[in-house]
């Protein structure tokens, strides 16, 4: 099945408006593995892929955005918090715990370390690991915003 310009813009304009890219093969009467194909012969169809693919998502984060200005819509803004800054606003279980929590419990064990491991090869070591899982919990952190 030959995926013209056409089709590529049909498939792109089902894709902007939060379509998939299996919904958009089915539309045009390909396989999704046609379009992934063309993607990767043609960089600028691609790109045009990649574009209209973001495209929902920013209008939707535009109307949230405008919603969010009214007063009126107060939980817009507050869901928006939650979902951009999860740990200062999200609602959390009580058996959970924020990444500053996380990180003052580190610190009280990496005090606790440093009294009682008498060898410093050992505290050094101890201490890179435990710094290391702050990192990881930090990255975690910033990749789900």
């Amino acid at each position: 099945m030959r995926l013209d310009e056409t089709k590529q813009r049909e498939v792109c304009a089902i894709l902007a408006v939060g379509g998939t890219r299996r919904m958009a093969a089915h539309y045009v009467g390909c396989h999704p593995e046609t379009i992934r194909r063309r993607a990767l012969r043609e960089p600028e169809f691609a790109a045009q892929l990649r574009r209209a693919e973001v495209t929902p998502e920013i209008t939707l984060l535009r109307s949230i955005q405008a919603a969010a200005a009214d007063p009126k819509q107060w939980r817009a803004a507050a869901w928006a918090l939650e979902r951009l800054y999860p740990d200062r606003y999200a609602a959390r279980g009580p058996r959970t715990i924020g990444l500053d929590q996380m990180k003052q419990i580190v610190e009280q064990l990496a005090n606790v370390v440093l009294s009682e491991v008498p060898v410093k090869q050992y505290r050094g070591r101890i201490l890179k690991r435990l710094a290391a899982l702050v990192a990881a919990k930090e990255k975690a952190a910033n990749e789900s915003v």
